[in-house]
């Protein structure tokens, strides 16, 4: 568990660095604002990454075995890629900046290919809860030191020091990489790069309702998403400042939200991965409904933390349960692929369903706003019924030749 959690700390750690970190030093270098916003692009890499997983699966390098042995390859080009970004000029050649940014984010998602298929390989589907939920805070508090802790040392150093400092964090994976051990199962790897390209997606989709758990994995946290977009204009409108949204909905809300991760993986040790599912499924509904309250109180700051407390921590959990849930459905043999797969479609929900959410809460009113997103997550939990069955302890779409 404790590996999970350094290699997920690891894995957040250049996300931030080529987001919204850069944009401040872009900013402060006084690059034009149209090509700061096409930076965004440089994140193509997470979205796509099923691409290149194949190979992962495929190919094992001659040392430290087929997972560990990807991650120290990537590590190391991820630190080196981070400490060339921090000697180059955002204001004199943005598009070398730019190419060293799509670097990082290839590097990094290859990381996070390797990180997640390790972990599926390496716990007993009893563990994937709990181990879930350490990677992914061991990803916040990542998030946090490339971001918040960035900016602050950008106020004392020059942005050079600050990126190679953040590149020397990633010795904290290589480390973890050299001291782990590799997944014991007795996997046979693909025997060919075709088999490593087309069987993956053949063995999901031979399955009964393969189109129907895509669905599901789709819909599940469309609903929390949708208010988690509008939220941040959702408090500046109803009145509270900028300092009590800093204080409240990031700081406070990132400690629930952490907490929530590790309380549900826990407590999947004894729910199991599908009744975590429908509880949390439903807690992250109630709390979704919960903001249509905050709407009619108005600014309270009392109400506001009651409602981040609340939300943050069911949306954790949830996370959690939904993360494991994924992890369930990956045959050893192709993890990294089929993984990567599904975890780059739950960005497709957050483009399209989160578009329309301004249009809705000028139309509708903050208060139906969140009653409507609070009802969005119904689709995901109405299909728990046919894919993680309250009753069952393993999800009903395990996968084959597991």
């Amino acid at each position: 568990m404790l590996v999970l959690f350094l290699m997920g700390f690891s894995s957040g750690i250049p996300l931030l660095l080529i987001g919204s970190t850069l944009r401040a030093w872009m900013t402060e270098e006084k690059v034009d604002l149209t090509v700061i916003g096409i930076f965004s692009l440089v994140g193509l890499p997470y979205t796509l990454k099923f691409l290149w997983a194949p190979l992962m699966d495929r190919y094992v390098p001659p040392f430290l075995g087929r997972r560990r042995g990807w991650l120290l390859i990537t590590q190391i080009a991820l630190m080196a890629a981070i400490s060339v970004l921090g000697f180059s000029s955002p204001a004199q050649r943005p598009w070398t900046v730019a190419a060293l940014a799509f670097l990082v984010a290839f590097f990094s998602a290859s990381q996070d290919i390797v990180v997640d298929a390790y972990r599926r390989e390496v716990l007993k589907d009893e563990e994937l809860g709990l181990g879930s939920s350490l990677g992914i805070n061991g990803y916040r508090i990542a998030l946090l030191t490339s971001g918040a802790l960035a900016l602050f040392l950008a106020d004392h150093f020059p942005w050079k020091v600050v990126y190679l400092l953040m590149a020397g964090l990633i010795l904290v994976g290589i480390v973890t990489t050299l001291s782990a051990s590799e997944p014991r199962r007795n996997i046979t790897p693909p025997g060919s790069l075709k088999e490593a390209l087309v069987e993956p997606f053949l063995d999901y989709f031979k399955r009964k309702e393969a189109l129907g758990i895509l669905a599901f994995v789709l819909l599940y946290k469309i609903g929390d998403q949708m208010a988690s977009d509008m939220a941040t204009p959702f408090y500046l409108k109803i009145g509270f400042t900028k300092t009590e949204i800093a204080a409240i909905a990031k700081t406070f809300g990132l400690g629930a939200t952490i907490s929530g991760a590790l309380l549900g993986g826990i407590l999947m040790l004894r729910l199991e991965i599908n009744r975590s599912l429908w509880i949390f499924g439903f807690l992250q509904m109630v709390s979704t409904f919960c903001f249509s309250l905050l709407a009619q109180a108005g600014p309270s700051k009392p109400m506001l933390a009651g409602v981040i407390a609340f939300e943050n921590l069911s949306g954790g959990m949830g996370t959690t349960a939904y993360a494991a849930f994924m992890a369930s459905l990956c045959n050893v043999r192709f993890t990294a692929t089929q993984y990567a797969l599904l975890s780059s479609l739950i960005g497709i929900p957050r483009v399209f369903a989160s578009a329309p959410t301004g249009y809705l809460a000028k139309h509708l009113g903050w208060s139906q706003f969140f009653i409507v997103c609070g009802l969005a997550a119904l689709p995901g939990l109405l299909l728990l019924s046919r894919f993680a069955p309250w009753k069952k302890k393993e999800p009903s779409v395990a996968p084959a030749n597991f």
